[in-house]
């Protein structure tokens, strides 16, 4: 089989070539993006009057008879076209003979793989960001439903302080919020246009980059034709974006592990979401919550393992280039299944608010209020926080809590005591008592939930815009 470049070669690539050169195993994934910018170039050369009307429309109907083909799965993909984008040329030659050879006029394998990238990465940021609103959406449900639930909560995993679970969950929904932000912001980087660059110098052709911007719905062009055939930190931005999105959905998972254990027990995860043991028949294993927690380091690899082919390239496009998709096609993936099945994991998941308030009632977790209390008194917080030490300590060598001491035995420890110290102690006045904006405090995270639900619905409305817009 003859190579569309083959005209300078006296020998066959060795076959052994092919199959280590060849991207048609993995890039056949952009498909539909390479008949959606050739589509868009084609129309541009007969705009400009580059190719003839008659061939505009040739091409054209080739190209969607080949889309229709590889909808149906009828386009039979070969290492010998090396990738997508030849495999679709061919095809589409054999379909409407040489005219179909005329698609290449003004363009490079160089800018066209790189606008198809722009393409695929542009619907798979808008994607994220509509699941991570979804996810939102969950944990505020879940935050709303549980505003009088106070858990432990942890430094070092040792417990701390009191707090609110649904200050917990809130956690995370600033969070993701900030994770949806940066795909909100990195999406006018990925909105740009690289196809005129030709290999790396341009074209002579008299062409219409904007014009084929304003077909595909590009915001911008690249300014410099370099830069476009050999940019790929819009891929390095999408990969370090998932990487923190995966890094926050591990630290929960973590935690979703830890809950679900019998020693904790702090919550139940839906059966749908969990599997069993071969031969326990009793266990019931957190497994999505683990792979999302192991998947997130393919994650980081494919960040790195992109990173290492780009530190010593020249410019413009170099072959190390074609490395590129396979961990974006991955990483996509891995995101996808995390997140399409987070949101439903945690809508499901059971809330066990008693164990959560034995807990909370079984610790020390209040001693700091103690040492304010005393502060207000007006004895140095230093002195204070050594009394409360000493307190703790006593209680724990007399196998008792804060709240199972007497009058007297407080006042051993300090003559400031009064009574009132019992109602300092109660959980939910540890809890309420931190009524500052952004703490634990039932009113402020009343508050915060509001403020999320109009930063999601205003995030909700960017989405709508770019799906309206799309159509």
């Amino acid at each position: 089989m003859s190579k569309l470049w083959g005209g300078r070669f006296t020998k066959q690539t060795d076959q052994l070539v092919e199959e280590y050169t060849a991207s048609i195993t993995f890039d056949k994934e952009l498909a539909e993006e390479d008949i959606e910018g050739s589509l868009a170039h084609v129309t541009m050369l007969g705009k400009c009057g580059i190719l003839p009307a008659d061939d505009v429309e040739k091409i054209k109907d080739g190209l969607l008879q080949v889309q229709g083909m590889i909808r149906r799965g009828e386009l039979a993909y070969t290492i010998q076209n090396e990738d997508i984008h030849m495999n679709i040329e061919k095809t589409l030659i054999d379909l409407i003979g040489p005219v179909g050879g005329k698609l290449h006029t003004g363009r490079s394998r160089n800018d066209q793989v790189a606008t198809d990238m722009h393409l695929y990465l542009r619907k798979r940021v808008v994607e994220f960001v509509g699941l991570l609103i979804k996810l939102q959406e969950a944990l505020l449900e879940k935050a709303k439903a549980n505003l009088d639930t106070i858990i432990p909560g942890y430094t070092h995993l040792q417990r701390a302080q009191p707090i609110l679970f649904a200050h917990h969950l809130m956690a995370y929904v600033s969070m993701f919020q900030r994770d949806l932000e940066r795909l909100q912001d990195s999406y006018k980087r990925v909105d740009m246009l690289p196809l005129g660059a030709g290999a790396l110098a341009g074209t002579t052709f008299p062409i219409d980059r904007h014009f084929v911007a304003e077909q595909l719905g590009f915001g911008r062009v690249y300014e410099n034709s370099l830069d476009a055939v050999s940019d790929r930190d819009f891929i390095l931005e999408f990969l370090s974006n998932a990487s923190m999105i995966m890094m926050h959905l591990s630290r929960f998972c973590e935690e979703m592990v830890l809950w679900s254990s019998t020693e904790f027990a702090f919550i139940e995860l839906d059966d749908a979401f969990c599997t069993g043991s071969s031969i326990m028949p009793q266990k019931k294993n957190p497994d999505v919550a683990e792979l999302v927690r192991g998947k997130t380091g393919r994650v980081y690899g494919n960040l790195f393992g992109l990173l290492t082919v780009l530190k010593s390239l020249p410019l413009a496009y170099n072959k190390d280039m074609q490395e590129d998709k396979e961990g974006m096609f991955d990483t996509v993936r891995t995101l996808q299944g995390a997140l399409q099945l987070f949101a439903p994991m945690v809508s499901t998941m059971k809330v066990n608010t008693g164990r959560m308030r034995q807990a909370v009632n079984q610790d020390f977790s209040n001693a700091t209020d103690i040492a304010d209390y005393l502060v207000n008194k007006g004895l140095p917080f230093r002195q204070a926080h050594e009394v409360i030490g000493k307190t703790v300590l006593y209680c724990i060598q007399n196998n008792k809590y804060l709240l199972d001491m007497n009058i007297e035995e407080f006042k051993t420890f300090s003559e400031l005591f009064e009574s009132d110290i019992y109602a300092v102690l109660q959980p939910e006045q540890v809890v309420n008592a931190r009524n500052v904006y952004g703490g634990t405090a039932s009113n402020q995270v009343s508050g915060a939930i509001s403020r999320a639900e109009q930063v999601l619905a205003d995030s909700q409305a960017w989405l709508n815009d770019y799906l309206e817009k799309s159509k």
